[in-house]
């Protein structure tokens, strides 16, 4: 990147200067040509305006040392101890990563009376689990934990960071991020890393239709958020292995200005990311009411009922059983979508699924290049004659 100096003793007649800018970025300020936030940075001023007007300076690329930053960090999201599975993920990738650098692999969890459940992290291959045990964490608070995070960060220097995609994780990342001065990659589905351990953070960009390859060369640490169900959590292991370490922060750091007047519980939902068995129903359902097959084929077969984002939008299902990249992010055992296209934003939330069937009256709907079986066919005839045999073979 770079910016744009203007000469104003070469500038001339501002008014006639400005036209030259298609994006309307100049404007005279006080008899002074001036640069707006609408600038796109073409230099087209540099090479039409006037001799030695403007002038495109390269901003100097800051210089940073990385064998000073060692290790993969995983932020270890919970509640009240009860850890969310997408941490476990994210070790699994976390491990996969470092071995590529040999660096070691950090966990770190901030919270209050945890130094027992943090044990749990252990049973998954990391190193050390770095643990930040104060009253004053006892719930998420964004100044509190933004706080500790960066003493941790400050203290231990990991060349990046993973942090999982939840209510909290989207909170905390950029924050952190902007605290550190550093860059931020969110919803990440894959994750590499370079011999110079740069991290290399791919994710869908412009509604999917490009994966775009971000990396952050010059600024440590490397930060990335990645959505539940997308990366593979590593297997269990019955031993417990590496260690854990306290660690304390100055208590004036963790004074808030945010003060938690009560807390209600919120009752518990089932999540389409947790079923292993996701019913799709997509834009092929011509009305509200036809929704009730789909619903009964999911109870027949134990699992839950999920949609497209057409019909999200067209309020015949809630937004969280929307999946794809604006929605939720699955990764069941089956699923079976009924007349969805298969456009890449919503195959790129479901394409890890072990079992995709797809049922689509046109043979060439993109759905059938993503799934393992497909049916070509009405779905108002064949899902009824699915039910009908499922409910004859469980009668028998």
């Amino acid at each position: 990147m770079g910016k744009l100096v203007v000469n104003q003793d070469k500038i001339g007649k501002i008014q006639e200067v400005m036209k030259i800018c298609p994006f309307g970025a100049m404007e005279e300020v006080e008899g002074k040509l001036q640069i707006n936030s609408g600038c796109k940075m073409c230099k087209l001023c540099v090479r039409k305006g006037p001799e030695g007007a403007f002038e495109f300076v390269e901003e100097e690329k800051p210089s940073i040392d990385k064998s000073l930053w060692k290790g993969i960090a995983v932020y270890v999201d919970h509640i009240d101890g009860e850890i969310h599975p997408v941490t476990y993920e994210l070790i699994g990738k976390a491990k996969e990563l470092a071995a590529k650098v040999n660096h070691p692999v950090y966990a770190l969890m901030l919270g209050n009376d945890i130094k027992d459940k943090c044990r749990e992290v252990l049973h998954y291959g990391v190193d050390k689990v770095f643990i930040y045990d104060d009253k004053n964490l006892a719930r998420f608070n964004i100044e509190t934990y933004t706080a500790s995070f960066e003493d941790f960060v400050n203290k231990l220097k990991p060349t990046a960071i993973l942090v999982g995609a939840t209510p909290v994780g989207r909170q905390l990342a950029p924050r952190l991020a902007a605290r550190l001065k550093t860059g931020l990659t969110a919803d990440c589905t894959i994750l590499d890393m370079t011999e110079d351990t740069d991290l290399v953070q791919i994710r869908p960009a412009f509604g999917g239709n490009i994966m775009a390859q971000i990396v952050t060369p010059n600024h440590r640490p490397q930060l990335a958020t990645v959505r539940y169900k997308v990366m593979n959590a590593p297997k269990r292991n019955s031993e417990e292995a590496g260690e854990i370490v306290e660690c304390s922060i100055e208590p004036e750091k963790l004074i808030s200005n945010i003060k938690v007047l009560d807390i209600i519980p919120k009752e518990k939902e089932e999540f389409i990311e947790a079923s292993d068995v996701l019913i799709v129903a997509g834009r092929g359902i011509k009305k509200e009411e036809d929704l009730k097959m789909i619903d009964e084929l999911a109870e027949l077969l134990g699992g839950q009922v999920a949609c497209t984002r057409p019909l999200a939008e067209n309020g015949w299902m809630e937004v969280k059983r929307q999946v794809g990249l604006s929605g939720r992010t699955v990764r069941p055992k089956l699923i079976i979508t009924c007349g969805v296209s298969g456009a890449v934003q919503f195959t790129a939330g479901m394409n890890n699924a072990e079992n995709i069937i797809a049922i689509n009256k046109d043979e060439n709907a993109p759905i059938f290049k993503t799934a393992h079986y497909g049916i070509v066919g009405d779905l108002y005839e064949i899902i009824p004659g699915l039910i009908e045999q499922i409910k004859m073979r469980k009668e028998a």
